[in-house]
């Protein structure tokens, strides 16, 4: 019988969890980028609904990218 020594399933699970980590933060925050880069555009150009609509879009993004990486701290620094 041969030993297992490394347990793929859980390094597969850990490769899965740290690429969905990854891509969901970095999108999250370039949605902040994008939604304060056209509020500033809209708003010098007197559109109002759009500007608030973008500008609601950053706070929303940078809310969703603190909560991710707070729950990764957590979730590192509880093993």
């Amino acid at each position: 019988m041969i030993a297992t020594v490394v347990d793929t399933k859980e390094l597969w699970e850990t490769v899965v969890a740290a690429f969905v980590a990854g891509v969901g933060v970095t999108a999250s925050f370039s949605f902040v980028i994008l939604g304060a880069a056209r509020f500033a555009g809209l708003r010098r150009a007197d559109r109002p609904l759009a500007a608030g609509a973008f500008g609601a879009l950053a706070v929303v993004a940078l809310i969703v990218a603190l909560a991710a990486i707070t729950l990764g701290m957590i979730a590192m620094l509880s093993k």
